[in-house]
């Protein structure tokens, strides 16, 4: 049995919904909030099989509105609350803007910007109701610097993100409910493999710290801005770069 953790990181008696439950961050970020306490419904579009652990997994499609509140009902209905909603799931692209096509952005502006809106306004009214929720976004440092290995669909996709996320802390903050978001650099998962198949540059020459991340970086970060740690703290984009980028 996992050991939760105690102090201001204890997610106990919380419940955490986490989307794009099946890849390397939201896998990551699963199984540290199930230590720290919380019970947790992990979802991806795709079969997860390596979570385990007292996780719910749940399989939908995020762009689908209708898929979302379903799945939404459903653990309302078992749970009878969501304190936590980490919004995972993204996809990226690297083509140019002059070569990029329309199916390209509608595909990456469909998971990465309505894979965001559909959780988040069904349970954005939720929380206010309750009089408490956490709300966290995995953006990028892209939408900060343009982007590096990624293209412009990608970059605007999580702009987007970043500013939505604003008016969500703005608009919640009467009511209890914090949104934020996570802006990683480059981060050693399959999303990353996929756009460096050439070979990543070295860290050393790019990121001061001398390392890329990896999951368990982002899942700590993602505990610390959903726990109450962090219980001053709403509307803010956290870097995790290793210090590419400062601001």
């Amino acid at each position: 049995m996992a050991q939760h953790l105690s102090g201001p990181a204890n997610l106990e008696g919380q419940v955490a919904l986490i989307t794009g439950g099946a890849g390397a961050m939201g896998q990551a970020i699963a199984k540290a909030f199930r230590q720290a306490g919380a019970r947790v419904i992990a979802t991806d579009r795709v079969d997860a099989q390596e979570l385990g652990g007292g996780i719910d997994y749940r399989r939908y499609d995020v762009t689908s509105r209708a898929e979302t509140d379903q799945v939404i009902d459903a653990v309302l209905a078992e749970y009878g609350k969501v304190d936590i909603l980490v919004l995972c799931a993204g996809i990226i692209a690297r083509t140019p803007l002059g070569e990029s096509t329309d199916e390209e952005w509608d595909a990456v502006m469909s998971v990465n910007v309505r894979g965001v809106v559909n959780p988040a306004r069904k349970l954005f009214p939720l929380m206010c109701k309750q009089g408490f929720g956490k709300i966290l976004a995995a953006g990028s440092i892209a939408a900060k610097n343009g982007g590096v290995a990624s293209g412009p669909a990608y970059v605007a996709s999580k702009a987007a993100v970043h500013g939505m996320m604003r008016w969500i802390a703005k608009a919640g903050a009467p009511h209890g409910v914090y949104a934020n978001t996570l802006a990683p650099g480059p981060v050693e998962t399959a999303m990353w493999a996929s756009v460096t198949s050439g070979g990543a540059p070295s860290a050393n020459g790019t990121v001061p710290l001398g390392r890329y991340g990896n999951a368990d970086d982002i899942a700590q970060a993602a505990l610390f801005l959903c726990s109450p740690a962090s219980n001053w703290i709403t509307g803010t984009s956290l870097d995790i770069s290793g210090g590419m980028w400062m601001d």
